[in-house]
């Protein structure tokens, strides 16, 4: 798999990404949010952080981006994009996921590790796991509330467009909700943090079965 992970100005988990993605030896390039071309890359991911420092609303900045121009046009192309807590954010705000990402119920920042329930097993996202498993990932975000208006959120749940859900809602996301996909499902936004649940020295490795399976996803689609 050939990999770009997308930096803003405020991002501070790309090398988060970055190490995660090496360690499963994948080709992966850091780019600037002035990236103008990501048609060489299977998979495209826009990392955490605080893109613009959240000055308006958590991506409102980032989306005007050059760069967004151009993951705007890989999803239409079919390439897997993946958007991680801001990453997330931004995506809502672009418009390439349903939905927005607001204050936490309980307003604060929360800095933990939560249980997720596999909602579909189906995606390029859990292809290697199974319906009801639960992972534990880290989560690190003050503005994680999942909301969307009525007829969006039967479509989610209509068209298995919800990957995982909270097993406890710890930001009152409706429905639980704590990763979706576009329609076409080559679009993923997620609050926590599976890069930073790869390796058994931090004592979490939970989040390799994510990146098994958009590896499997690729390799699929490769062969197909």
């Amino acid at each position: 798999m050939k990999a770009a992970v997308i930096t803003f100005p405020g991002s501070n988990c790309d090398m988060d990404m970055y190490h995660a993605l090496e360690s499963f030896d994948v080709d992966v390039d850091l780019l600037d949010d002035q990236a103008s071309d990501l048609s060489a890359y299977d998979a495209i991911f826009i990392p955490g952080g605080f893109s613009y420092g959240d000055y308006l609303r958590s991506g409102a900045v980032a989306k005007f981006s050059p760069a967004m121009d151009a993951v705007k046009v890989a999803a239409d192309n079919g390439q897997l994009v993946v958007g991680i807590c801001n990453g997330f954010q931004i995506l809502t705000e672009a418009g390439l996921l349903p939905g927005q990402l607001l204050v936490n119920e309980q307003p604060g920042f929360i800095c933990d590790e939560v249980n997720l329930v596999v909602e579909n097993a189906d995606s390029n996202f859990t292809n290697t796991m199974s319906k009801g498993d639960v992972l534990k990932v880290p989560i690190a975000h003050g503005e994680g509330n999942y909301v969307t208006d009525e007829a969006p959120l039967k479509e989610l749940e209509d068209n298995h467009q919800v990957i995982f859900r909270y097993q406890e809602n710890v930001n009152g996301s409706m429905n639980k909700i704590a990763g979706i996909t576009n329609k076409a499902g080559n679009v993923y936004g997620m609050m926590p943090h599976p890069e930073r649940a790869v390796d058994a020295l931090t004592g979490n490795d939970s989040g390799r079965a994510f990146f098994e399976s958009l590896l499997h996803a690729v390799d699929q689609k490769a062969r197909a």
